[in-house]
């Protein structure tokens, strides 16, 4: 199973918001996430599901890898908040009927959560090596959800300039 990582697109300044959560993708990070979606949809990945942060800017991005096509299931996940836990993660997926699957899922979240995720599933600790800007990816090939901890191959790390 492949695992994409996507952080959120630009969103708006947390001062004008009063509360982080509520805090929407700009103009120029809608325009910028659908671009980089066409691009994932071009090369051929499809994801049986979409994960995503229940925070406004995540679920905006989830919603735009959902129109261009790349998935037909978005759903809220709350491990994928700023702060979330991996190792929840790891027990829902392996419980659920996606983590018995072939193909991809897309994790759509925060930094640093995200990076720190595909550094444990990498190396089986945080290194603080892994950046990912504003609707970048990282993939990686899980062999076996049951104890992916450092197990797992990195494939695909990537800004969104490189889909410019």
């Amino acid at each position: 199973m492949d695992i994409y990582f996507i952080r959120h697109g630009i969103a708006a300044e947390p001062s004008e918001y009063e509360y982080d959560r509520d805090r929407p993708l700009t103009a120029k990070g809608r325009e910028k996430t659908a671009r980089i979606a066409q691009k994932i949809r071009q090369i051929g990945v499809n994801f049986n599901v979409i994960l995503t942060s229940p925070l406004v800017r995540a679920k905006q991005t989830a919603q735009i890898l959902l129109e261009v096509g790349l998935s037909n299931l978005v759903e809220d996940f709350i491990p994928l908040s700023p702060g979330g836990n991996l190792q929840e993660f790891l027990q829902t997926w392996s419980e659920s009927d996606y983590g018995k699957t072939e193909g991809a899922i897309a994790l759509v979240g925060h930094q640093p959560d995200l990076t720190d995720w595909a550094e444990q599933l990498i190396w089986a600790e945080i290194r603080e090596k892994l950046i990912l800007k504003k609707a970048g990816i990282i993939g990686l090939s899980v062999p076996s959800i049951a104890s992916p901890l450092g197990q797992c191959q990195l494939f695909l790390l990537t800004s969104p300039k490189w889909f410019d």
